[in-house]
């Protein structure tokens, strides 16, 4: 029998360290998905993740999976794709667009080594993630193609000056990978520091993904966390890091 503290709306989550073993990560159950909440979440490296049928479930899984600005792997097909210049790629021009295409893409669960089929990227998932993005703290990048057709994407949660990974799609090839590209420049353009990919897999870890501890995780994630200052506010540091716009793969 699992047993797992129920958060209601004002209750604060629990501390990371005493998420469960089996299923790796698993934290807690409960809460809403307002934007304070999820922006609390992401602030102390908790992310949810559960489908139609299930209560909000929220994880933080130990060792986390993470990518290095400087060893984002660029693989020699990469690099001729971002020369050769046929897609043009941008920052939080159609956050919409990208969350509904990633809402179809399996993805692994916290709790399996197995694809989810399940639509896990809910109706009320897609609805807070627009608050958080229309707040200033989620983002995405879209790649476009010659015919101004959206082909590929990803979107995320930044705290500070980390991005924590939520999905990515492509509808053409290597599209996704452009993005990730487009994404790392930006950060290191910027001086942010690494992106937060949650789970390894083996497609991230083709892209330079590497685990670190949980504990260490979270305290280069508080080094970094610096999205909203001693009156609540977006500083504006964190705002001209990511205004919309062009961004060079």
């Amino acid at each position: 029998m699992i047993e797992l503290p129920y958060l209601n709306v004002d209750t604060p989550f629990p501390p990371v360290s005493t998420a469960l073993k089996e299923p790796d990560g698993l934290l807690a159950y409960g809460a809403t998905l307002d934007a304070p909440r999820l922006f609390q979440a992401y602030s102390n490296g908790i992310f949810p993740w559960f489908s139609d049928d299930e209560p909000v479930l929220w994880w933080s899984p130990d060792p986390r999976a993470i990518i290095e600005l400087d060893g984002f792997h660029v693989s020699k097909s990469l690099k001729k794709l971002a020369k050769r210049k046929q897609y043009h790629v941008t920052l939080n021009e159609n956050f919409y667009a990208v969350i509904q295409a990633c809402s179809s893409i399996p993805r692994y669960r916290p709790d399996s080594k197995e694809l989810s089929s399940d639509t896990w990227i809910t109706g009320d998932m897609i609805t807070a993630y627009e608050r958080l993005h229309r707040a200033g703290i989620a983002h995405s990048v879209e790649v476009w193609n010659e015919d101004n057709q959206l082909a590929g994407g990803l979107y995320g949660v930044a705290v500070g000056g980390v991005f924590c990974g939520e999905s990515m799609f492509h509808k053409e090839p290597n599209t996704s990978k452009l993005a990730m590209l487009a994404l790392v420049n930006h950060m290191q353009n910027h001086n942010l520091a690494f992106i937060d990919c949650q789970l390894p897999t083996e497609h991230l870890q083709s892209l330079g993904a590497q685990t670190i501890p949980r504990s260490t995780f979270i305290d280069r994630l508080r080094q970094h966390n610096a999205t909203i200052d001693e009156d609540g506010r977006i500083t504006a540091a964190y705002r001209s890091s990511w205004q919309g716009g062009n961004i060079t793969p």
